[in-house]
């Protein structure tokens, strides 16, 4: 049976805006189930006004959660699972940058706990419903930036100096390849597939974290040359939507196609160390 979205349960989180808000009007254009993932109250309720709106669906409803509290995450996870009995695609998208080095609630560097960890824990405790749910598909947003990414798991966090906007995105973007590769090796055979991506450079709101003084470099030197999010979202809607990509798992996707990431982020002992290390950093 081929695959289609329509009437599928579409789970996105980051959806108040950017990638997320235009993935989610489409998708739900297209007949699927939208549950869209939000930090602030007012903001989610606005955006899920928007897509109703711009997409004729009133199949659209939201979940809160703060992506830098583990706890927030378990909670997400407890209410995704009482909500709902199947899973069908779950859009890992939440994330930001920090232009200092910031400590979550749980003691974790900021990029890496938004931007990997929240998406780490909330996988695992949805596993099962989609494994349930199956076929299923799971869609981690990463970057082109993970292939300047290094992981030094001995200090993860950049405690011991060297912090850099930069540095911190590029590791976390490269914890996204590794972990959607991991995860398609050990989700095989289950009828769940879990694919990354590269959206583009994308005219979004992520870089409102960059140091005042490279704000007006960004506006001036690469906005001219960032994608719309309309079409910086077309690769995520394609991994949940297309058929084209049915049964595909364990790739990494820039403008539709499978490319191969940095050889860091094929290393599957890499990948299976930060697997464990992350399940210990959320106590998993």
């Amino acid at each position: 049976m081929t695959w289609d979205i329509r009437g599928k349960n579409v789970l996105i989180t980051g959806a108040t805006s950017g990638l997320g808000l235009e993935a989610s009007v489409e998708l739900a254009r297209r007949g699927a189930r939208i549950t869209m993932v939000g930090r602030d109250p007012g903001r989610t309720a606005a955006a899920v006004a928007e897509v109703r709106r711009r997409s004729g669906s009133a199949e659209v409803a939201s979940l809160l959660c703060d992506f830098a509290s583990q706890a927030d995450v378990r909670r997400l996870a407890g209410d995704v699972l009482a909500r709902h009995d199947r899973l069908d695609v779950l859009i890992n998208n939440a994330g930001g940058v920090n232009k200092d080095r910031l400590l979550t609630v749980d003691g974790i560097e900021r990029t890496f706990a938004v931007n990997h960890l929240g998406y780490f824990l909330l996988t695992t405790r949805l596993t099962d419903l989609l494994v349930k749910s199956a076929p299923a598909r799971i869609v981690v947003v990463a970057s082109e930036g993970h292939r300047h990414g290094t992981l030094d798991f001995d200090d993860l966090g950049f405690a011991r100096g060297g912090y850099k906007i930069m540095r911190a995105y590029g590791r976390s973007k490269l914890a996204n390849v590794l972990f959607a590769n991991e995860l398609a090796r050990r989700l095989a055979g289950t009828g769940v597939t879990a694919n990354s991506l590269h959206p583009g450079a994308v005219d979004t709101n992520i870089w409102n974290g960059a140091p005042g003084w490279a704000k007006p470099l960004i506006t001036v030197l690469l906005r001219p040359f960032f994608l719309s999010v309309e079409r910086g979202a077309a690769t995520l809607v394609h991994l949940a939507a297309s058929p084209e990509v049915e049964g595909v798992t364990g790739r990494y996707f820039v403008k539709n196609r499978p490319v191969h990431p940095a050889r860091r982020a094929q290393d599957e002992a890499l990948a299976q160390r930060l697997w464990e290390v992350s399940a210990a950093m959320v106590g998993e």
